[in-house]
């Protein structure tokens, strides 16, 4: 694995349960993509911390895994991530994907957020590329 310091950073405050060591590593200016969702995009580290205080209030059992991350020259972290815990409602929760972070110092600027839940049971491959295509 590459160094990826801030994407580890965050999988120890995850993991450790510590929101205010998490929310810590965001700037205050902290802008969120989400490309696949651009409605969920947001603006600023106090909308992670509410985001993480339900996350982290309702799937106490939560564990991160950072799976493999590289960076590349201009500083932005690459990161796989396997995220696992218990709903509030007793179900799994299972999400996988990727995060690519930076920020001009060691704190959080920016992120474009590709992590999804895990479909347990979902279409096959046949019948998602013709959802896609508008086939389906």
């Amino acid at each position: 694995m590459g160094v990826v310091v801030r994407s580890e950073r965050i999988r120890a405050a995850i993991n450790a349960g510590d929101l205010d060591g998490l929310v810590a590593l965001f700037e205050d200016d902290y802008r969120n993509e989400t490309p696949a969702h651009p409605s969920r995009g947001f603006t600023g580290a106090e909308q992670v911390r509410r985001n993480w205080t339900q996350i982290l209030g309702s799937v106490a059992d939560l564990r991160v895994e950072l799976l493999r991350g590289t960076t590349d020259d201009d500083g932005a972290e690459w990161a796989e991530w396997s995220w696992s815990g218990t709903r509030a409602d007793g179900g799994p929760m299972r999400m996988a994907g990727v995060t690519i972070l930076g920020g001009p110092g060691e704190r959080i600027g920016w992120a474009r957020f590709y992590l999804e839940p895990i479909e347990q049971a979902g279409p096959t491959v046949t019948a998602a590329v013709d959802d896609v295509v508008g086939r389906g």
